[in-house]
């Protein structure tokens, strides 16, 4: 399967994780930074949290793992947690920022 359509399909499976304290998912909040999926699928994904304290980070990072690892041509995926740039509400997407009356 060629790279891009798996990356597609850890973007849509990243839609289904959730903080547990947030409506929001994981990709809309912008917490994904970098998706890279090598040639033998090998996947490396930096993400953020909202709050570096976040009590629920090894639960989301747990389920991020799992997720990316049950998508098609995914071999292992690699999760680094990542407090560079600092997240701030301007990274999410617009619909993330209307479900929590940002807009």
């Amino acid at each position: 399967m060629e790279k891009f359509k798996i990356e597609e399909k850890i973007v849509a499976m990243l839609k289904t994780v959730y903080d547990p304290e947030i409506p929001v998912n994981v990709y809309d909040l912008g917490l994904i930074y970098k998706i890279d999926v090598s040639d033998d699928g090998d996947v490396v994904l930096d993400m953020t949290l909202t709050a570096p304290n976040c009590p629920a980070a090894d639960f989301i990072m747990e389920d991020i793992r799992q997720k990316v690892e049950s998508v098609e041509g995914v071999t292992t995926a690699t999760i680094n947690l990542v407090f560079e740039p600092e997240w701030d509400k301007d990274m999410m997407s617009e619909e993330a920022k209307l479900e929590l009356g940002f807009l």
